[in-house]
């Protein structure tokens, strides 16, 4: 088993001293009128992924997708529950942060690489293949800085997808690029599957997920409604979404 989420839940704290300032925040606490509110923004979701699966994550904003994310990633800590990782980890969360923008196209990409675990010697066999695929040959000695949002999420896309993780998670980022990059992610999203690796992916395209996903999870609320099979998940899903 490559993943296993074992009813897990996310608190967040609200309503502290930075919402209200520090000088209230003292004499409510003195006065023992001060109150923290709860807000679970993921809570009772399990789920086991084997090596090879792909795994759409669905459901309206606000359901608790990234946070999930997140906390498979080692990001977040779990309020309660457990999450048990087999293998290594390559998340694109927000595409294009995590760079330094006064380096160059090349050093951030063997420095993203080496955050990685890759070796020198495998980031130079691949980096041609990484610019070639994001579209960047003519920008490789350019400051990050100076690219464009969508420069920047090719670039990020593709050091996580042409690299070789066990497992790869992935927000919302097939939406990137015009249609020829997205039509050229999802091929290279096939290959992954057919490669082996173990994938989590949020998107708002059910027939994104449908084509891509092995199984699905919807989640509403945080609250989990459905895991299993894509195509009984996602129908589920659209059902709920069409007010049936």
């Amino acid at each position: 088993m490559t993943i296993n989420v074992n009813n897990i839940a996310i608190r967040y704290m609200i309503g502290d001293f930075k919402n209200i300032g520090l000088k209230d925040f003292i004499m409510q606490k003195l006065k023992k009128e001060y109150v923290a509110k709860e807000f679970w923004a993921v809570d009772g979701v399990s789920f086991s992924l084997e090596k090879g699966d792909f795994l759409g994550i669905i459901g309206n904003n606000g359901a608790g997708k990234s946070t999930l994310l997140k906390a498979i990633s080692g990001i977040m800590l779990p309020t309660k529950g457990s999450i048990s990782i087999n293998g290594n980890i390559a998340a694109l969360l927000e595409l294009g942060t995590g760079f330094d923008g006064e380096m160059t196209v090349r050093e951030n990409t063997f420095l993203r690489g080496a955050l990685m675990g890759y070796t020198r010697d495998f980031m130079h066999e691949t980096y041609p293949k990484i610019i070639e695929f994001a579209e960047l040959e003519d920008f490789q000695d350019r400051a990050f800085r100076t690219l464009s949002s969508g420069m920047r999420s090719r670039l990020a896309f593709s050091i996580a997808c042409l690299v070789k993780p066990d497992i790869l998670i992935l927000d919302e980022v097939l939406s990137v690029g015009d249609g020829s990059f997205r039509a050229k992610s999802e091929v290279r999203m096939k290959e992954i599957i057919s490669g082996g690796a173990t994938t989590l992916f949020v998107s708002h395209s059910t027939s994104q997920i449908r084509a891509l996903c092995n199984k699905a999870l919807w989640l509403h609320k945080g609250r989990q409604m459905a895991v299993g099979e894509v195509g009984v998940v996602v129908d589920k899903y659209e059902r709920f979404l069409s007010g049936e």
